[in-house]
């Protein structure tokens, strides 16, 4: 006598269910701890991305600090400089340096750098501006300094270029941005020192 095999119904749709439910979980999964880890803030510490912005605006407003340097140094460079460290207080202010509590309010210092004459008068009635600028770091010859200044932009361009792989979207957008402006600021200004 031979038994009936029982009939089994395929569980084809059972395991598909199964795998599109783990799916979805991975999925459900990640979007909750994302923003677990992208915050990146342990105890109140600030986050990556906040850091590599007050350090992109203090290293804007020492560059600033060096062309008020060189302007006083060598007030005949004014009139030249005054644009390019007037570009470089509003790349401190984009990174939140008016409000960081760095040394030197930048929008005060906008406002001198905007108009040549002001800052020509500042740094006229500075005394003893070439030997400040001698124990400022300032080269005596303008020369020297606008190629010191220029190497000084190209420096911070490349430190900021390399920076930028570990930021997210708009601070790289802008970090790149500025690190455009400071190559550009360094062509300009060695084409002016030779």
């Amino acid at each position: 006598m031979s038994f009936p095999l029982p009939s089994r119904t395929p569980s084809g749709p059972r395991r598909r269910t199964l795998l599109a439910a783990a799916a979805g979980a991975f999925a459900l999964a990640g979007c909750s701890a994302a923003p677990e880890s992208s915050d990146d803030t342990t105890g109140g510490s600030p986050s990556a991305a906040d850091r590599a912005r007050a350090r992109a605006a203090r290293d804007s407003v020492t560059l600033s600090g060096r062309y008020t340097a060189v302007i006083a140094a060598h007030p005949e460079l004014a009139e030249r400089l005054a644009p390019l460290r007037a570009e470089v207080v509003r790349h401190a202010t984009a990174f939140g340096g008016g409000s960081a509590g760095a040394s030197g309010s930048p929008s005060a210092s906008a406002s001198a750098a905007e108009s040549p004459s002001a800052t020509a008068s500042a740094s006229a009635s500075a005394s003893g501006s070439a030997s400040a600028a001698g124990s400022a770091g300032v080269p005596a010859r303008p020369k020297d300094a606008l190629a010191d200044l220029a190497s000084a932009e190209l420096a911070l361009a490349d430190e900021r270029t390399r920076a930028l792989v570990d930021l997210p979207g708009e601070l790289a957008r802008l970090l790149a941005s500025v690190a455009a402006a400071g190559a550009a600021h360094a062509f300009l200004l060695t084409k002016a020192a030779k």
